[in-house]
């Protein structure tokens, strides 16, 4: 699907917020003449057409927003690396409709042995439809992502690349590598853990730099499964991280220790994991045909900041950490849906003040945990005697049902509850993919608008009823009255009084229409 031609003359909501002026906020520059203020062509551009890019842009053309997405590479990737779409995010693919498309690409598979590879199986009645991991090609996913944004209306264009930018009172002028300058409102980085905006933005991006290097593959083997978990059940606990996870048709997921072998600088070969497998375990394991094959390091970091004025940091540009648990790329979606909808009403004119700070004060947090618990992660699989005591003595405290569940809950981050004041525990929290008169809950958010779930029939969305929509259903499943959801699915408000439900509204959806 073509995406549509934007008219480069400015529209009626492109005039400043009030309070946006950059004055005296730290970072930013001022355009050098008056020729850099030229129509501000898009609402929004972002740096970056990766799986947070990409869902970045859907999100925003849900709400008409005009958006252009820059990306440096000139092709997508070719390379055929899985990742795995965690519960979490399973459960937002469902709330915009996507869920479907994604499903036949993927192998699903249970909702455990996440946590520092301890090989414990997936607690049972977690709270959610969708309580699996889904294994997907990374280029297949980046690819639906960004022929759904495409087919909402997004712009890309491959090979540009960000190489400066100057934010004043009215938007961003962002320039490219070849002299090119375009103008939006706003700009976002989603331009990976290298990214370009944070560092022009002058962002701190403290934490820890790598210290260990590990090799991680994908790749058919040799000898049969039963040998292969003999071998790594032998020779395993003093070597971690160190595995072979079969995937299917052969193929098996190979991590060792990269200790000494190869540049770091240059991508690894089939050669470096037969050598460091032999140094292990003492055999290859016949491992042949790789489907792709990579280096990573332990480094940790987390953005000071995700917004400076109008340019903000989402993904890997704002957090990087090792993969284990494999929550990067979740953990950047969902940055994504938060971040949309708020960016979204800032645009259209109707945001309360404060909203789009909150994208910073939930995600942040929700990082920070994300990298303490990847820290967390990478000691349990030292070799070091310290750190494989702890390793046994956690396995044994997860045969409790309840650390278990905790640890899950964390990694596959259904656990989330944002700070919304004051309240019973489902506040702050994500709403499951309930039972509705119209089916499931997560049909009726595919328009990332608000909903009032309304069990008493008695309450209204009212004036906000043209960004809230309303469904009165007195049998859905749900323990409390009503409750109303933000875009993301976070429950904002409990109750059943309509004049606090109208303070609530306001809070999270501005001034109502007229």
């Amino acid at each position: 699907m073509h995406a549509p031609q934007f008219n480069a003359e400015p529209s009626p909501h492109d005039m400043a917020e009030p309070g946006s002026a950059s004055g005296d906020v730290p970072g930013l520059r001022s355009p050098d003449s008056g020729a850099d203020r030229a129509p501000l062509m898009f609402d929004v551009i972002i740096a970056g057409c990766g799986p947070t890019g990409a869902m970045l842009a859907a999100e925003l053309r849900l709400h008409d927003v005009r958006v252009l997405v820059l990306e440096k590479e000139t092709a997508p990737k070719s390379f055929v690396r899985i990742v795995g779409l965690h519960i979490r995010s399973l459960e937002l693919m469902a709330m915009r409709g996507l869920l479907d498309r994604l499903l036949p690409h993927g192998r699903p598979r249970p909702a455990g042995g996440f946590f520092a590879a301890i090989a414990k199986p997936a607690p049972k009645g977690l709270d959610s439809a969708h309580a699996y991991l889904l294994g997907i090609p990374q280029p297949v996913i980046e690819r639906l992502l960004e022929e759904h944004a495409i087919e909402r209306g997004a712009h890309v264009r491959r090979g540009c690349a960000v190489t400066g930018f100057a934010q004043d009172e009215e938007g961003v002028t962002v320039e490219l590598a070849g002299g090119e300058r375009l103008r939006s409102r706003y700009l976002v980085g989603c331009d990976g853990g290298r990214s370009t905006v944070r560092k022009l933005l002058g962002v701190g991006f403290p934490g820890e730099p790598s210290r260990n290097e590990t090799l991680m593959g994908e790749m058919e083997v040799g000898v049969p499964q039963e040998e292969i978990a003999a071998k790594v059940a032998e020779v395993g606990e003093p070597h971690r991280p160190f595995w072979l996870r079969p995937f299917g048709g052969g193929v098996y997921s190979v991590v060792v220790p990269a200790a000494g072998v190869g540049d770091r600088a240059e991508p690894p070969t089939l050669e470096d994991f037969r050598q460091q497998l032999r140094a292990i375990a003492g055999t290859d394991f016949g491992v042949h045909s790789p489907r792709w094959l990579s280096r990573f390091g332990d480094a940790t970091r987390l953005a000071e900041r995700y917004r400076v004025g109008r340019v903000l940091l989402a993904g890997d540009a704002a957090h990087i950490h090792p993969p284990t648990g494999g929550q990067g790329l979740n953990l950047g979606v969902q940055d994504a849906i938060n971040l949309g909808w708020k960016l979204a009403a800032q645009i259209r004119g109707w945001a309360p003040e404060t909203l789009l700070d909150t994208y910073q004060a939930e995600r942040h947090p929700v990082a920070a945990d994300v990298l303490d618990n990847t820290r967390a992660q990478m000691e349990l699989l030292s070799p070091e005697p310290g750190p494989r005591a702890v390793r046994r003595l956690l396995t044994e405290l997860m045969d409790f049902e309840e650390v278990n569940r905790h640890l899950i809950e964390k990694i596959t981050a259904i656990g989330i509850r944002y700070d919304f004041g004051e309240g019973p525990d489902l506040l702050g929290r994500r709403l499951p993919d309930i039972d509705v008169k119209q089916g499931r809950l997560y049909g009726l958010l595919h328009r990332g608008r608000g909903l009032l779930l309304d069990r008493t029939e008695r309450l209204t969305a009212g004036r906000w009823s043209d960004r809230v929509d309303h469904l009165a259903d007195p049998t859905a499943v749900l323990d409390v009255p009503c409750v109303l959801l933000r875009p993301d699915g976070h429950v904002a408000w409990i109750g059943d009084d309509q004049q606090d439900l109208d303070d609530h509204l306001s809070r999270w959806f501005g001034t109502p229409a007229d």
